[in-house]
């Protein structure tokens, strides 16, 4: 069994917010010191980091360029009663390639301006993260322990591609049940659009959904033993 990362169930439970969001209320500060708060997608790295694909000419990309302190608020839904998360730390801009591409599987309208000039990718450096799990359940996680140490992840990262596509042209029946049978969704042309240590995303159009591994996956090895076991139980769940 692969080895889970030492983080704590807050530092989960906050990273899972992190990896199912699709939006974040992002703060960044403008010239005169004033907050300014904006919506914003986001994406999440392998180790959970979040990032967003923001164009130059936006307030809040002007206000990073001057000071990249900012925060984000990723909110679970529920209202006050729901989960939610707030990271500090700094917005900086990526060239990461590869992390380019899983963002744009993951909201495919970023697809229509993805090539543009005045677009770029930027990365979260959180420094720390303010859990609301709930009603007094309420906890500071620093950086270290919120997202998972690169030796953790990059080696999924760099297959991760590989097993999209696949699942996508070689396993679309798998992926349709991962949504009808595991996550009780209505039929649809349900594909993978990004995995990593913890779980994998599937979307279909704008309705997207996030299934959790049992045991923490590593390499493109663990990852097909993982996907099969879920398989195998929604056929069986499907049977019933």
């Amino acid at each position: 069994m692969p080895a889970e990362p030492d983080t704590s169930h807050a530092a989960k439970a906050a990273r899972f917010l992190i990896r199912s969001a699709r939006h974040a209320s992002l703060g960044t500060l403008m010239e005169d010191g004033s907050p300014y708060v904006s919506l914003v997608e986001i994406a999440a790295d392998g180790g959970g980091a979040p990032v967003v694909f923001i164009s130059d000419l936006a307030q809040h990309t002007m206000n990073l360029r001057r000071t990249p302190a900012a925060s984000l608020l990723v909110d679970g839904g529920g209202g006050l009663d729901g989960p939610r998360v707030t990271l500090l730390g700094a917005l900086r801009p990526s060239d990461d390639g590869a992390l380019k591409a899983r963002f744009v599987a993951q909201h495919s309208g970023a697809g229509r301006y993805a090539g543009f000039a005045d677009f770029g990718l930027w990365r979260f450096a959180v420094a720390r993260a303010h859990l609301i799990a709930g009603f007094g359940r309420i906890a500071w996680i620093d950086a270290a322990e919120l997202l998972l140490p690169e030796s953790a992840w990059t080696a999924l990262a760099d297959a991760e591609s590989g097993i999209v596509s696949h699942m996508n042209e070689d396993h679309a029946d798998a992926v349709e049940l991962y949504a009808t049978v595991l996550k009780g969704a209505a039929p649809g042309d349900w594909r993978m659009t990004g995995i990593d240590p913890e779980g994998f995303d599937i979307a279909d159009g704008t309705r997207r959904l996030r299934l959790t591994f049992d045991t923490f996956v590593k390499s493109s090895q663990e990852a097909r033993a993982a996907l099969v076991d879920l398989v195998k139980r929604a056929r069986v769940a499907s049977m019933s």
